[in-house]
């Protein structure tokens, strides 16, 4: 019986699994195959001849990377814009799509959707050089600050304000696709649950904290467990397009350090170390969020 209860499963999963290999394929041929060059990160590799002819040198590269004068700047600069942005990436979607359940025009609810998710669809060659004369000392917002008799404020000069800038131009552009997922979560929302609050004498705040919220807190836990793993992931187009050298000492991240080693420089194999080194820490962070989300919320993704 066992076996024919499988045989009918597998019959009608098929065609489930049929879809799923162009997915397969592509992943093997661009993620898995491509993971043979991991092998560059212990060898000193040469463009001429090969990474199966490199000689090897063991974890010196992973030495060098350590003893780098600022790879610990670069290190804080990646965490710091990193949790800097989930944090916010998080908090910001949530507000907006509570903000705008509540909203009962619906004209101005979908314009302002429409509006919200614009950004999100631009890719950053097009939003860094709209943000770059948006915020230049001759840029709008410039322009507005000495209208009302202030002075020129440089946004992208300053080591203190750049990475606020990358937090907030990256919110920005992706907290109305956050948005959809958080408004799809609140149509799952059972309507009896606010009846019953509204009965009890429950205010909208009250409906909000008591059954709005821990409608959607399974959502909010995904979403918050999948960004965990890219603490060490701070946006390399985004930093590369507004990065320059007057504030390199708290823009400068992991990824734009292995794209100078790789390509300035010609360091292959210490910047395929430092990329493995991204990889290993990402991968531990992304298993431990996993067992923090089914130990504290009970809660699994797979």
């Amino acid at each position: 019986m066992r076996a024919l209860h499988l045989k009918s499963r597998f019959r009608h999963e098929l065609p489930y699994h049929l879809f799923l290999i162009p997915g397969i394929i592509l992943a093997v041929l661009f993620c898995y195959i491509p993971m043979m060059g991991i092998v560059m990160a212990f060898q000193n590799f040469s463009v001429f001849k090969g990474w199966l002819a490199g000689p090897w040198v063991g974890m010196d590269n992973f030495k060098y990377i350590i003893s780098m004068p600022r790879f610990g700047q670069v290190m804080y600069n990646t965490i710091y814009i990193s949790i800097l942005k989930i944090v916010f990436s998080l908090i910001v979607p949530i507000v907006v799509a509570l903000l705008l359940n509540e909203m009962r025009g619906q004209k101005l609810k979908r314009v302002l959707q429409t509006a919200m998710y614009l950004p999100y669809f631009l890719s950053w060659v097009v939003l860094g050089g709209i943000i770059l004369d948006v915020l230049s000392l001759e840029g709008v917002i410039n322009s507005l600050i000495q209208a009302f008799g202030g002075e020129p404020v440089g946004f992208l000069s300053s080591n203190r304000l750049f990475p606020g800038v990358l937090v907030t131009t990256e919110v920005w552009k992706n907290f109305g696709f956050n948005t959809i997922i958080y408004m799809a979560a609140l149509t799952s929302i059972n309507p009896d649950l606010y009846e019953a609050a509204m009965i009890d004498g429950a205010s909208r705040w009250r409906q909000i904290w008591h059954v709005t919220l821990p409608g959607i807190r399974p959502t909010i836990i995904l979403l918050a467990t999948l960004s965990l793993g890219n603490v060490l992931n701070a946006g390399f187009e985004q930093v590369f397009m507004l990065l320059n050298p007057l504030v390199v000492d708290s823009g400068d991240i992991l990824d734009t350090l292995v794209y100078r080693l790789a390509f300035n420089q010609a360091q292959y194999s210490v910047a395929t170390a430092v990329g493995l080194f991204k990889s290993l820490v990402s991968g531990v962070l992304i298993s431990v969020s996993y067992y923090m989300a089914y130990k504290f919320a009970d809660y699994r993704i797979f």
